[in-house]
């Protein structure tokens, strides 16, 4: 691989990475409270459809590159936050299966998104006519070899998801209400005996990991596509993967994500990778081998993963 191809390949990696780090981290939140979140497929498909609609009214108003995505990130944010609260009330109130809930906000978040786009554009795409990279990072990109590899021509998006990621990482283990949030999804009945409201703290870890989802849906958008299509590509998916393999740790949860991120990039630009081009193999086969790299990898990590121990169990006040 010569040196053009990977200031080429690079870049994608990492544009790859952040969303899924994000999303895993998103989940773990969730899952470190107590309740399973296999919603982030819908979760971020919404935060990136309203965030697509947001930028595309927002870019003929003048705002700068920077501007529009924060408050394209914002905006899906919040929608994001907004969406799980429906998986927050099933799972924590209604008690019900985290499962069967999370799978039905998937299924519900592509049908409104193609009903709305199709009523309000003529289309289920939400176009998006500028392409949100700064040519160069100031002082990083400078840094010979390193700069260009990462610090020129990067995703803004990206870089926006790289500060969430450290933010969002010294909440969960840094601050008092991470400690807590920790707390309810390894031992939920002990966190209640020092008066650690169970439900208030469960709401929090869903609705920041809807969050996290939801501006993970938008920084897709604006690192792979010039317009939002209905899909994240399963990326929601791939995040689940990523946070099991990764061991419910963040340090190992960006160490996955750089691995599928890799091979996602890997699968969609063989046309510029001469050993990979010159095997002849059909481009469908290169297209499954992100998933079948998932496959694998979970079986043989996923009998070591440490999972929250309450993760999953409605909580009962009664169990001891």
């Amino acid at each position: 691989m010569d040196i053009d191809t990977l200031y080429f390949i690079i870049p994608l990696v990492i544009a790859s990475t952040v969303p899924l780090a994000l999303v895993a981290l998103g989940a773990l939140f969730s899952e470190r409270s107590g309740v399973i979140n296999i919603a982030l497929e819908g979760i971020m498909l919404m935060g990136a459809f309203v965030g697509a609609i947001v930028i595309y009214y927002l870019e003929p108003t003048g705002l700068s590159d920077v501007m529009i995505a924060f408050f394209g990130l914002l905006v899906g944010a919040i929608i994001g936050m907004l969406f799980s609260v429906l998986h927050a009330f099933a799972a924590v109130n209604m008690r019900a299966n985290q499962i069967i809930s999370a799978t039905a906000l998937n299924m519900f978040a592509p049908a409104f998104a193609i009903f709305i786009a199709r009523t309000f554009f003529g289309t289920q795409r939400v176009p998006i006519s500028r392409t949100y990279r700064i040519s160069s990072v100031p002082i990083l990109g400078d840094i010979p070899f390193i700069g260009d590899l990462f610090f020129q021509g990067a995703y803004l998006s990206s870089l926006l998801g790289i500060i969430i990621f450290v933010v969002a990482v010294l909440i969960l283990y840094k601050t008092k209400q991470g400690l807590r949030l920790r707390s309810c999804g390894e031992n939920p009945q002990a966190a209640d005996t020092l008066g650690i409201n169970i439900y208030k703290i469960r709401y929090a870890g869903v609705m920041t990991s809807g969050a996290l989802a939801g501006m993970g849906g938008v920084i897709f958008v604006l690192s792979f596509s010039t317009s939002f299509n209905a899909t994240v590509s399963g990326f929601g998916f791939l995040a689940l993967a990523v946070l099991i393999f990764g061991n419910w740790k963040p340090g190992r949860i960006i160490m996955a994500a750089l691995f599928f991120g890799f091979m996602r990039v890997i699968s969609s630009t063989t046309a510029v990778i001469p050993f990979l081009n010159d095997l002849g193999l059909d481009d469908e086969i290169y297209l499954m081998l992100p998933y079948l790299a998932t496959l694998i990898v979970l079986a043989f990590v996923s009998k070591n993963s440490a999972a929250p121990r309450a993760a999953g169990e409605p909580y009962d006040p009664g169990k001891r």
